[in-house]
């Protein structure tokens, strides 16, 4: 019976872990800023791709030391004292990775699916996360934006991907994100997407639906 996919797309951080945006507020809180100011500052305008000093991070073009130093300065200009390396305390992967999730990308494999995984991410970070996933398993790729130059949602990350994934057309392929500005990215490209929540399950539930149809 002919299949409508043939390759499923995921992020890291927010799909394989707990969402370090559930935890913001909390940390948002601890500084005593408006969860919104805050984000805006440390992270930027998270649905576009700029020159905010954390993009620039993500896309490997500065280290952390001088994005937190940029960073700090625009809060100072903001009247707060804000600390990014605070707020990355406060939004730590706690919980582990999703083991149900890691289950279902190792199916995927074993009924020919390819697989990829596309995040955005910071070099200096790389020892922290990369452990946490037996990647050469699980993936035909991964793209970190950082060491290919390019992030998420900027269209480009994705083409990198489908073509790591043997050059699948984006409309065979689903794509799995925390981030609806992500997702809405895949989808413009082609993608059917999946908007992952804190019901990691529900998220594999729908993997499940598409891939059914």
């Amino acid at each position: 019976m002919a299949r409508r996919f043939d390759a499923v797309l995921l992020d890291f951080g927010g799909v394989f872990t707990p969402s370090p945006f559930a935890a913001f507020e909390r940390a948002a809180e601890s500084l005593g800023a408006p969860a919104e100011q805050v984000l805006d500052l440390v992270f930027g305008p998270y649905d576009r791709d700029t020159d905010h000093p954390w993009h620039r991070l993500e896309r490997g073009e500065c280290d952390f030391a001088t994005s937190r130093r940029d960073i700090m300065s625009r809060a100072a200009d903001a009247g707060l004292d804000l600390d990014p390396l605070k707020v990355l305390a406060g939004m730590s992967l706690g919980g582990g990775v999703h083991a149900r999730l890691v289950g279902r990308v190792r199916s995927l494999r074993q009924d020919d699916y390819r697989t990829g995984l596309v995040t955005n991410n910071a070099r200096e970070f790389r020892e922290s996360w990369r452990p946490l996933l037996p990647l050469q398993e699980l993936f035909d790729t991964v793209i970190d934006s950082s060491e290919v130059g390019v992030r998420k949602p900027d269209p480009r990350i994705f083409e990198l991907a489908l073509d790591g994934i043997g050059g699948v057309p984006a409309e065979r392929c689903i794509f799995l994100d925390d981030f609806e500005g992500n997702v809405g990215a895949a989808e413009r490209l082609g993608m059917a997407g999946i908007r992952v929540g804190a019901d990691v399950d529900a998220a594999i539930a729908e993997l499940d639906r598409l891939l059914e149809d």
